[in-house]
């Protein structure tokens, strides 16, 4: 991410039309993936991007498909994509991240349930892969995320990393797929390990917590364990058994790092 801030665009004074849908999706570098994104959501009455410095063609690109693209600083993902959501002008928002897919089936589905909608939010289910391969065991199994919201109603949390979104009122539920075509090279993996377990880290270490070298390697075991072993990550071949790892070696450098940070701190 940047490390010098741009200059932030002020947002929009929000003039809701109850009958739309507003896609917003943050990005930073994302040329390789954004394209097959927009493209999947151009059914939507507005797509809303904010970019954070991207250095390749991702902004180009957005503006091909939208004339809503801002750029900003990097603030970490709850505040940006409160940033996002602070530009969306219709009453209903879809958060996608870059990497991610509406399927025709599910682009359907939402514009028939949502004018006689009663709910505030709506949970999606989700489709992911890794290295290629969908993965339909392990820790990704069942996966069901909240990213379709009425905007009145529905705000991120202010988490670095693993950010979550908050609704106000009735959730209900959808039955088709995003797909999350995420962890395309080994490269990508070994980056958002890092990235991630450092953030994880730090989110712990301002919360008070304490790690040692025991909670490090039992926070890995157990990891490893439930994912390949109690949610059957093995039925998923080679890739099942390196999620399985992935995860766990997450899972390790958190607890890792934490340690650390203690030490630095006290010394």
């Amino acid at each position: 991410m940047p490390d010098e801030p741009i200059e932030l665009i002020e947002p929009d004074e929000p003039s809701l039309d109850t009958t739309g849908v507003s896609v917003i999706v943050i990005t930073l570098d994302e040329e390789h993936v954004i394209a097959d994104c927009l493209e999947s959501v151009r059914w939507a009455d507005e797509i809303v991007v904010l970019d954070c410095g991207s250095t390749d063609r991702t902004v180009e690109i957005c503006r091909s498909y939208t004339d809503r693209v801002y750029e900003t600083d990097w603030p970490g993902f709850g505040i940006q994509k409160n940033r996002a959501l602070s530009h969306a002008r219709c009453d209903w928002v879809l958060s996608l991240d870059a990497d991610e897919r509406v399927t025709p089936a599910l682009a359907e589905e939402i514009r028939d349930c949502l004018p006689g909608s009663g709910e505030n939010g709506l949970v999606i289910p989700f489709q992911s892969s890794y290295l290629g391969r969908f993965m339909r065991h392990g820790d990704w199994s069942n996966e069901r995320h909240l990213r379709l919201f009425r905007w009145t109603a529905g705000r991120f949390s202010d988490d670095p990393v693993h950010e979550r979104l908050i609704v106000d009122g009735e959730i209900g539920g959808l039955d088709n797929p995003i797909l999350h075509h995420s962890f395309a090279t080994v490269e990508e993996v070994q980056d958002k390990v890092s990235r991630y377990s450092t953030a994880g880290a730090e989110r712990r270490f301002a919360s008070g917590k304490r790690s040692s070298l025991l909670k490090a390697l039992s926070h890995a075991t157990w990891t490893f364990f439930r994912g390949y072993v109690l949610k059957a990550g093995f039925l998923d071949g080679r890739e099942g058994f390196l999620l399985a790892v992935s995860n766990a070696e997450g899972s390790y450098y958190t607890y890792l790092k934490l340690l650390y940070m203690f030490e630095d701190a006290n010394r």
